[in-house]
């Protein structure tokens, strides 16, 4: 059984940074510098001059990875069991109860303290 193990090797990432970069400040740059314009047209060059951007940072290594993180995070939220209506409302009103209880608590036990200090100060 062979194994072939593919590398990808990733060259001149910073090149590639510094496009994206470039590409980002451009599309800045032009959005100030043709204020006048509509807003539709810069909003459409800047949605542009950014997905030109994603796709040099994808190329590199760091943003192979976070591609990667959003595809396992993905199928992590896949994976999540959200409750029903009925447990959510359960949930919510066990959590505002021992809020109330608590409160209710710590109001006593503040209030005996505070007759305690009262006593011994005078």
């Amino acid at each position: 059984m062979s194994v072939v193990t593919e590398d990808k090797q990733f060259r001149l990432d910073w090149l590639k940074w510094l496009v994206a970069i470039l590409v980002l400040g451009g599309a800045i740059y032009a959005n100030w510098y043709f204020a006048a314009e509509s807003v539709l047209y810069r909003a459409v060059g800047m949605i542009v001059a950014v997905v030109v951007a994603v796709g040099f940072i994808s190329q590199t290594e760091k943003g192979v990875a976070v591609i990667a993180l959003a595809v396992g995070a993905r199928t992590e939220w896949r994976k999540v069991v959200w409750p029903t209506k009925q447990e959510r409302n359960q949930t919510t009103l066990i959590v505002v109860a021992l809020i109330l209880l608590m409160s209710l608590i710590l109001w006593g036990i503040d209030s005996f303290l505070s007759w305690g200090a009262s006593l011994i100060m005078g």
